[in-house]
């Protein structure tokens, strides 16, 4: 997960970044490439054995100044006090990219309150909470970067993913509301993934096959057909999106969701 050296303008060196779910796929490499930046990265993560694996690799890599913290976004007290006690280690955190797996696949009419709820939780309420308890250290160095990883289902909503086509609506009109709430410096957008190679999407490949009767690989290739670049996304591509969004060349940039989708959007 080597990146290519950053300039002036990309350069990270000085910010702290909390990446949630970092550790796998699109979060594991949004960590790895701003540490390629020469950022300092809190990976936050349930898995407490896949960050020591994160951070082994990174410090294997040249990098000092990653840490891993273990934390439920589920649990919203646990983790604000846990993300509290990191600050006083890591120091104050410049850039939060909020990331986390989305709900189970299925038809909207096949959801009950909980499936809503749990999701309303672990994405926009878990996401508020770590915005408000970083937002004072941002708005002290007059330097803050939101990013939400969120998906394509904002702009088309994905077949037989009701509930999370529900709550990434949410968390987009959350990110677009509190836009116009940050001060100045401190700046909010969303990437929006499409069809990326990671172990989410072999898990939606399994279920939408189990349900239609199809192979994984069938599966796969109808997804290929609908993307014009003829590939699905590898993990850095997002992430590399990220590292811009976060740096200094981007302070104009807010309140915005941008996509990364090989072309397979047909919206405007």
């Amino acid at each position: 997960m080597n990146s290519s050296q950053p300039t002036a303008a990309t350069d990270l060196s000085g910010l702290h970044a909390l990446v949630c779910g970092a550790s796998a796929g699109i979060g594991r490499s949004i960590a790895a490439v701003l540490a390629s930046r020469n950022c300092q990265v809190s990976a936050l993560a349930r898995s407490a054995n896949r960050l020591q694996s994160l951070v082994a690799e990174l410090e294997a890599g040249g990098r000092s100044d990653v840490r891993g913290v273990v934390a439920d976004l589920d649990d919203r007290d646990a983790l604000e006090a846990t993300v509290r006690e990191h600050l006083v280690v890591g120091g104050p955190v410049h850039i939060l990219v909020n990331n986390t797996g989305g709900p189970p696949s299925g038809p909207l009419l096949d959801a009950d309150d909980d499936a809503f709820l749990l999701a309303f939780g672990r994405h926009v309420l878990a996401s508020h909470r770590l915005v408000k308890l970083l937002l004072p250290g941002m708005a002290e160095a007059g330097y803050g970067r939101v990013i939400n990883i969120v998906s394509t289902s904002v702009r088309e909503p994905i077949p037989n993913l009701g509930v999370s086509n529900t709550i990434r609506g949410a968390m987009a009109s959350w990110a677009k509301s509190l836009s116009r709430e940050l001060p100045p410096g401190v700046t909010i957008n969303n990437v929006l993934p499409g069809f990326t190679d990671t172990e989410r999407l072999g898990s939606l490949a399994e279920a939408v096959a189990g349900r239609s009767g199809s192979s994984v690989e069938a599966v796969r290739q109808d997804w290929l057909t609908q993307i014009p670049e003829g590939r699905l996304a590898r993990p850095e591509e997002p992430a590399e999106l990220v590292a811009f969004l976060v740096s200094p060349a981007a302070s104009y940039i807010r309140g915005q969701s941008i996509a990364v989708d090989g072309g397979r959007l047909r919206s405007i």
